[in-house]
């Protein structure tokens, strides 16, 4: 099958929702590039209401990605491939990032991406956090062209890896715990000689058994840099950890005397991969957002067919209400979640308030209904035959990658000027 490409990135149409006050979609954005100029200030009279709603070339992305990925099996198929002992679904990475081009959805047309922005990449990972695809794009497609983006896209250091990744063609990761929050940026294990070349121990590093390129922070010579390392260069090795989520594989990076090229120094090294966590962060609420709608969505499938004393076990008071109440969390999840994507793809000032909200807000609702999935089932939700278990592992790596809720709220107090007691 041949997928469908995107549409082409459009300026939202403006939606009425059924309350009273019409809400705007707002302005998709190309995405900011560093070597183009800062934009003009909005004018004081321009309505900054965030576009929480999803225009049609956005439902149109929408609804390609969830056929394919329907058509691929969704959650019973990642369940029956996770023994397979592949490092990702190369079957599905190839149709979803090459031939529909959602690996490129941040780069700009000129740089050789579809030029569209985070709200486009925010629904891909909602789909992508519903089917549970073992796919790397949150860490190469995000995290790592988000860390490009901010390098001198004049270079052909930066452009020629950056085009690789925006086709497709190859996968990478930014060389960082997957814990690491933003804002919070660590002093580099790795260490770069004046030749380039770099030595040390990253640990954590999701997806990395999938890598084709590493982006490596390290401090040298020069202080603070980011070196792209290639992942079958001499000197790399790489060992998958045993991990909770099957699906997303964290790993070890060990380098020694590897070749690495300079991408940034210094004070836009620190900003790359600043940007990156940042990005990375507030698009991750998206695939939760996917993971909590799928565990409501099947909850409520499964008590709607399930009988007990001749009446479906959703129709007790008692059920109903747990299900009302996680109705009402993934609602304000979805608010949050949105929020920040827009944030993230107009950007916004408040970018940094929008993410933080949408990490403490949304990672503790897709653990609860992944969590009340599986209850709610009975028995057939404790077994491995079941695809509710990946659901629950994927939400708890989920809630503490990129900063755990309570490191976001923290975040938070300090953003809005109210610090903890």
């Amino acid at each position: 099958m041949t997928a469908p490409r995107i549409p082409a990135p459009a300026e939202p149409a403006s939606t009425e929702p059924a309350s009273t006050e019409p809400v705007s979609a707002g302005p998709v954005s190309a995405g900011p590039v560093s070597t183009e100029p800062a934009p003009a200030q909005p004018d004081a009279d321009a309505d900054t209401t965030p576009g929480l709603l999803y225009s049609e070339p956005e439902e149109d992305l929408r609804a390609a990605v969830r056929s394919l990925l329907t058509d691929r099996g969704g959650p019973a198929a990642v369940l029956a491939d996770l023994e397979s002992g592949r490092a990702y679904d190369t079957g599905l990475w190839r149709p979803l990032a090459v031939d529909m081009g959602t690996a490129g959805l941040l780069v700009p047309e000129k740089l050789g991406g579809q030029g569209a922005s985070a709200r486009e990449a925010a629904v891909v990972l909602e789909e992508l956090g519903r089917s549970m695809a073992a796919v790397p794009y949150l860490t190469s497609a995000v995290l790592a062209v988000s860390a490009l983006l901010d390098c001198e896209t004049d270079r052909p250091e930066v452009t020629a890896p950056l085009a690789a990744l925006a086709e497709g063609r190859s996968v990478g990761v930014l060389a960082v715990p997957l814990p690491t929050a933003p804002g919070t940026l660590p002093e580099p294990s790795v260490r770069a000689a004046a030749d380039g070349t770099l030595s040390g121990e990253v640990t954590g590093v999701a997806d990395a058994v999938a890598a084709d390129l590493l982006l490596v922070p390290a401090d040298g010579p020069y202080g603070y840099a980011l070196y792209a390392v290639d992942a079958t260069a001499d000197g790399v090795r790489t060992e998958p950890a045993t991990p909770l989520d099957l699906t997303r594989v964290p790993a070890r990076i060990t380098l020694d005397g590897a070749a690495g090229r300079l991408l940034a120094g210094q004070d836009t090294a620190r900003a790359a991969v600043t940007g990156a966590l940042l990005t990375g962060a507030g698009l991750l609420a998206s695939e939760q957002l996917g993971i909590a709608e799928w565990c409501l969505a099947e909850t409520v499938r499964h008590t709607a067919q399930r009988t007990q004393f001749g009446r479906p076990v959703g129709s007790f008071q008692a059920l109903k209400h747990r299900m009302a109440a996680l109705w009402l969390e993934v609602a304000s999840a979805r608010a949050a979640a949105r929020n920040a994507a827009d944030a993230l793809a107009t950007g916004s000032p408040d970018a940094p308030v929008a993410v933080a909200v949408a990490q403490a807000y949304c990672a503790p609702v897709a653990v609860r209904a992944a969590e009340e999935c599986i209850q709610l089932h009975g028995g057939i939700g404790m077994t491995w035959e079941h695809p509710a278990h990946l659901f629950l592992k994927r939400a708890k790596t989920d809630e503490i990658a990129l900063g755990t809720p309570g490191r976001h709220r923290e975040v938070l107090a300090g953003l809005v000027d109210i610090p903890a007691p």
